[in-house]
C-alpha cells in the first residue's frame, strides 16, 4: 500500500534550504528571453496562470509533459530545447 502523504510530499515545492541548491531542469526562462516573450504572453498562449509560468521558469515546479509540449508548440521550438541536457553530446 502506498503512503499517500509520503507520495504527495515528493510533489511539494522546495523548501528554503533546498532552493539554495535547486536543481535546474528546464530552460524555459532562457528561451523566453531569447525570443523576447514575456511570462504573461506565454501564459496566454498555453492557457495557464502567469504565476504558474513564473514558477516553472524559476524551476520551482516542473511542467507536465503535456504542458511542456504545449509550451514548445507555442514557442515554435523543439521540446528538447526547453530542457537542460543530462549529458554532453560528443
Amino acid at each position: 500500500m502506498v503512503n499517500t502523504r509520503k507520495a504527495l510530499n515528493c510533489l511539494a515545492p522546495q523548501t528554503a534550504p533546498e532552493m539554495e541548491k535547486k536543481l535546474k531542469i528546464n530552460r524555459i526562462k532562457a528561451v523566453l528571453a531569447e525570443r523576447d516573450i514575456s511570462h504573461k504572453d506565454l501564459a496566454i498562449r498555453v492557457g495557464v496562470a502567469p504565476n504558474s509560468v513564473t514558477r516553472i521558469c524559476n524551476n520551482e515546479f516542473q511542467p507536465t509533459l503535456r504542458l511542456l509540449r504545449e509550451i514548445a508548440l507555442a514557442l515554435d521550438v523543439d521540446i528538447r530545447e526547453l530542457l537542460i541536457p543530462t549529458r554532453q553530446v560528443t
